[in-house]
């Protein structure tokens, strides 16, 4: 192995032992400790892996910008069905038809 590659292997292992033994060194959960020191190594050694550019800011020319501007997803959870005269909301029965009503349902009680 070359030093880079042990040098990242010691960095996790010490990791792992130095917040394992802050949470009173559990016993039997050392391979969760190295799995989470293995993510945040992962984090230090390449802080900008998984983030893409602002499509906003990432284009030079100004007629290359999209048309609609980039919105935050959290935004976008909130946009659900709102009823209005349009949905069917409201229109169900709450409770099932009997055999009668089924059989004739013209028939209004």
């Amino acid at each position: 192995m070359s030093d880079d590659t042990t040098a990242h292997f010691a960095a996790i292992k010490e990791r792992a032992r130095k917040m394992w033994e802050a949470d009173g060194s559990p016993e039997g959960q050392l391979p969760e400790y190295l799995e989470r020191a293995r993510e945040l190594q992962a984090i230090v050694e390449n802080p900008g892996a998984g983030q893409l550019p602002n499509p906003m800011i990432a284009h030079p020319d100004a007629s290359d910008l999209p048309v609609e501007p980039i919105e935050e997803a959290a935004l976008q959870d909130n946009l659900g069905e709102f009823p209005d005269r349009f949905t069917d909301q409201g229109d169900r029965r709450e409770t099932p038809m009997t055999r009668e009503q089924e059989l004739h349902p013209d028939d209004t009680e």
